[in-house]
C-alpha cells in the first residue's frame, strides 16, 4: 500500500506499527477528562449527500457511519456551494460575501480577496479559552494559517495532484515537492499530520482542550485513488448511475432522511464551465450530460463505472482515514469527550476538464498520469435525492451531511436533526462549548453580529433552531430559506423558483405561479440581504 509523504521525526509520525507498540506508553489513563471538549471538525471536498453509508450510499464507511450510530445526523444541513466560501463561513461563522470571501455585485472581491480586520477565524477566537489548534489539509482561506491562530498546519495547496503535490508546506512554510517514487497518498498524509499534532499534545499539551481541523482535499477532482482501494469497485458501478441513484433514494426514506424520491436527472444540464479542448484530451468514453446508462455505448459505460469505483475508493480511504484518528483519540483517553463533525464543503461536482500534469488514456484509471473528473451523471447520482451540483444553490449544490459524534455530550444515539443549519452554525456552537462567546472587538474594531447560530439546543434534542432566514449567493446563483420556503434562481437574468421544501425538497413543482406574494416576500428579503452584506463587506474601505 502507498503511504503519505513523511514529515519530520519531531513532530510526526514514525510509523503505524510503532505507534500500536507505544500506544498505551503515550497515553496513559487520564484521571479525567476536561470540563470542556475537545473539538475535531472533519471537511470531505465535493462528497455528495449520499456518498456515506449512514446517508444512504453503498460505498464503504464503516467509520463515519459508527459515529453516526453513536451520535447525530443532520438532514438539513447546508454548505455555500463551493470550496472557499464554505470554508470562510466555517471558520468565521459569516456569509463569505460578509467577509470578502465570494463575490457581492459591484465589489471586487472572490477567492482572492483578504477578510476585514475585524473578522478571526475560530481558531483564533478559541486561543484566549486555552484551547490548542491545529490544521491539516486544505486551506482556501486568505493569508497564513499559524497568524489566524493555529499552532501547527499542514497545507496542501496543489489541487491536481493526490500522489506527488508540488505546492505544501508545514507551519506555513514551503515543503520540497514530492516525488513520484516517495509513496505520498495526500488523504493520507493529512491524517499523518493531524495524527502527528494529537501525538505531540498528548505528550506536551495533555492538560489542555484542542480544536483539529482535518480537511480533506477528497473526493475532488482529479479522481485519483490507490489501486488497491479501486480495486474493491470496480465492478460496483457497471449498474449505471440511474440505478445507484434510485437504490440511494430507497435507502435515504428507509433511513427516514428523507420522503421524496430522488428527481429525474436533467439531461440536458452538463458541467458549469467549459473547457476546450477537454473532450479530444479525455476520448470518446467521456459523457458531458447524464443521459439514460442505457443510451451509453459499452465503452461509455465501462468508462463511467471506472469513474465512479475511483471516486468511491477515495471516499472509502478518507473513512479509514477518518478510523485511524478515531483509534489515535480512544488510544490517548480522550475520545468520550471530543465533538467529532463532520461535513462536505459542497456538494458533487459536474465539472470535466483536465489540468495538472495532463491525461494518458493508456495509464492506470485513477493513477497520477490520469486526469478525470465525477461529471454530471455520478454527480446527480452521489447528490442522491437532490437536483443540481456543486456551484448551483438547488439542494444538490448546497446540502451535505452533517455527523455529529460526542459521547460525554450527545446521549443519542443514532438520532436524526431536521432542523436548517448552515456552516455559519459551527463558529458559535463551538464557542458555546468551550465556555466563550463571539468577540466584541477584533483589532481595535467593532466586530458586527454574525448570523450563525448554536446548534447545542440541538445536539440534547430534535428542536428547532431560530432563524429569519438562511441566504445563498455564488456564481451568480441566488437562493432564500424561510422556514420551509425556499426561492432559489439560476442568476441574475433567470426567473425565481419557490419551493415548499417540507413538501418538495427534490425542488420538482415550482409554486411561483401559485404564490406570487410568498416569492415577492422571499425575493424583497434576499435583495435587502444583499444590500446588507455589501454594505457590511465595504464598510471598512470607505474613505474618510
Amino acid at each position: 500500500m502507498r503511504r503519505s509523504f513523511r514529515f519530520s521525526p519531531a513532530v510526526c509520525i514514525v510509523g503505524l506499527t510503532f505507534l500500536a507498540l507505544v500506544a498505551t506508553a503515550l497515553y496513559p489513563a487520564r484521571a479525567a477528562e476536561p470540563p470542556r471538549p475537545n473539538v475535531v471538525f472533519i471537511l470531505a471536498d465535493d462528497l455528495g449527500f449520499s456518498d456515506l453509508g449512514c446517508y444512504g450510499g453503498e460505498i464503504d464507511t464503516p467509520n463515519l457511519d459508527r459515529l453516526a450510530e453513536g451520535g447525530l445526523r443532520f438532514t438539513n444541513f447546508y454548505n455555500t456551494a463551493r470550496c472557499w466560501p464554505s470554508r470562510a463561513a466555517l471558520m468565521t461563522g459569516y456569509y463569505a460575501q460578509q467577509v470578502r470571501r465570494d463575490v457581492i455585485p459591484g465589489a471586487n472581491f472572490g477567492s482572492r480577496a483578504k477578510r476585514p480586520d475585524w473578522a478571526p477565524l475560530l481558531p483564533a477566537m478559541l486561543k484566549p479559552l486555552g484551547y490548542r489548534t491545529y490544521h491539516s489539509g486544505k486551506w482556501h482561506l486568505d493569508g497564513k494559517a499559524l497568524p489566524a491562530g493555529f499552532d501547527h498546519s499542514y497545507i496542501l495547496d496543489d489541487h491536481n495532484r493526490f500522489f506527488a503535490p508540488k505546492n505544501h508546506k508545514r507551519d506555513d512554510e514551503p515543503l520540497p515537492p514530492v516525488e513520484a517514487d516517495e509513496n505520498y497518498y495526500a488523504t493520507t498524509a493529512i491524517a499523518d499530520h493531524a495524527l502527528a499534532c494529537l501525538d505531540e499534545h498528548a505528550r506536551e499539551h495533555a492538560a489542555e482542550p484542542f480544536f483539529a481541523y482535518v480537511a480533506f482535499t477528497c473526493p475532488h477532482f482529479p479522481l485519483h485513488a490507490l489501486q488497491e482501494d479501486i480495486d474493491r469497485y470496480r465492478e460496483r458501478y457497471l449498474a449505471g448511475w440511474n440505478k445507484i441513484q434510485q437504490e440511494r433514494g430507497e435507502r435515504l426514506a428507509k433511513l427516514g432522511i428523507v420522503e421524496h424520491k430522488p428527481p429525474a436527472m436533467e439531461r440536458k444540464l452538463g458541467p458549469p464551465y467549459e473547457f476546450p479542448g477537454t473532450a479530444e484530451a479525455l476520448g470518446s468514453g467521456e459523457v458531458f450530460y447524464p443521459i439514460a446508462w442505457e443510451e451509453l455505448t459499452d465503452e461509455q459505460r465501462v468508462f463511467q463505472a471506472q469513474k465512479m469505483a475511483i471516486h468511491a475508493a477515495m471516499v472509502d480511504r478518507m473513512d479509514r482515514e477518518v478510523g485511524r484518528i478515531v483509534s489515535r483519540l480512544k488510544a490517548m483517553g480522550v475520545l468520550d469527550n471530543t465533538l467529532i463533525l463532520f461535513a462536505s464543503d459542497n456538494g458533487a461536482s459536474a465539472e470535466i476538464m483536465v489540468r495538472g500534469d495532463g491525461h494518458d488514456m493508456a495509464a492506470p484509471f485513477g493513477s497520477a498520469a490520469t486526469f478525470l473528473c465525477l461529471g454530471p451523471g455520478w454527480s446527480s447520482a452521489a447528490n442522491t435525492p437532490f437536483r443540481r451540483h456543486k456551484t448551483w444553490v438547488h439542494e444538490g449544490g448546497i446540502s451535505t451531511p452533517l455527523v455529529a459524534h460526542w459521547p460525554q455530550g450527545i446521549e443519542a444515539k443514532g438520532e436524526l436533526r431536521h432542523t436548517p443549519a448552515h456552516l455559519i452554525d459551527i463558529v458559535p456552537t463551538v464557542l458555546e462549548l468551550a465556555g466563550g462567546s463571539p468577540p466584541e472587538t477584533w483589532n481595535g474594531k467593532k466586530v458586527p453580529p454574525a448570523p450563525g447560530k448554536s446548534l447545542v439546543p440541538a445536539l440534547a434534542g430534535d428542536v428547532e433552531i431560530q432563524r429569519d432566514d438562511l441566504w445563498w449567493f455564488h456564481d451568480g446563483h441566488r437562493a432564500i430559506r424561510v422556514g420551509d420556503w425556499k426561492a432559489v434562481s439560476d442568476g441574475s437574468e433567470a426567473p425565481w423558483e419557490l419551493y415548499n421544501l417540507a413538501r418538495d425538497r427534490g425542488e420538482t413543482h415550482n409554486l411561483a405561479g401559485q404564490e406570487p406574494e410568498k416569492l415577492s416576500q422571499l425575493k424583497q428579503a434576499w435583495n435587502e440581504h444583499l444590500d446588507e452584506y455589501r454594505e457590511l463587506a465595504t464598510r471598512d474601505l470607505q474613505k474618510n
